[in-house]
């Protein structure tokens, strides 16, 4: 990719610098725990304004390409691996198992896009195919507790394009991928605490800077094809997260 910005894209600015650092990252021109340039910088170097390098910095943070240590600045990193935690099952399934009562789910869009680029990575589809994505606020009791969305590529994609039960929140996306054949036989989960997005924390109705767990989820069958990714933020004050733990 350029490393300038292209005013004419009709891809984001923060977006188009998200991408030139995360490359620089990954192809070692900024080593992990190296500082990255300051705001000022960074405005200078692209012509930017403060507000959309900081949307830039705290998609990288988001993503697991950088963190931040306070008063200190803001350092390159590389997504972690992480095992041995699995979070066994949907929250929906769950939370029924243990009897409870009062959840809603609203679903807030459902459409065929271009999934992010990680996305994209880890269900191995194409940079110009579109996926399915299912967003959506789940409540408990009356309380938001998490924002998720998914994101199905091919044939998952278009049954679930067609579920309208789960399109109108009254079903469960794993019982109706398990209908549909779509039966997992693994899957990685990774858990992060980081700061609320401004879109999430929108949805979730909490400031940007409260932290909030990200759970990202890639799940495939017994022949390896991936057939659905998820990123679920949660507000484990409203509902804790289940774990198993297990030897790596």
């Amino acid at each position: 990719m350029s490393q300038t910005i292209e005013r004419t894209s009709p891809v984001p600015y923060y977006e188009q610098l998200a991408e030139i650092l995360r490359a620089q990252i990954l192809d070692g021109a900024i080593p992990p725990d190296e500082r990255l340039p300051s705001e000022s910088e960074l405005c200078r170097e692209y012509g930017l304004s403060r507000a959309t390098v900081r949307q830039t910095l705290q998609k990288l943070e988001t993503d697991g390409f950088a963190r931040r240590v306070p008063r200190r600045g803001v350092f390159a990193s590389t997504p972690v691996e992480t095992s041995g935690w699995t979070v066994q099952e949907g929250f929906l399934e769950s939370q029924i198992r243990h009897g409870r009562v009062g959840i809603e789910t609203r679903v807030i869009d459902a459409r065929f896009t271009r999934p992010p680029r990680h996305v994209a990575d880890a269900l191995q589809v194409g940079a110009g195919d579109d996926v399915f994505a299912l967003e959506r606020v789940r409540s408990l009791e009356g309380r938001i507790a998490m924002f998720s969305t998914n994101w199905f590529p091919g044939a998952s994609g278009q049954s679930m394009s067609t579920a309208s039960d789960v399109l109108d929140g009254s079903a469960s996306v794993n019982e109706r991928l398990r209908a549909a054949g779509f039966v997992t036989s693994g899957a990685k989960r990774v858990i992060h605490a980081l700061r609320a997005p401004e879109p999430v924390a929108a949805h979730l109705q909490v400031g940007t800077d409260e932290p909030v767990l990200r759970v990202r989820s890639l799940s495939w069958d017994d022949r390896g094809t991936k057939f659905d990714y998820y990123e679920t933020w949660v507000l484990t004050d409203v509902i804790p997260l289940e774990v198993s733990v297990s030897a790596s």
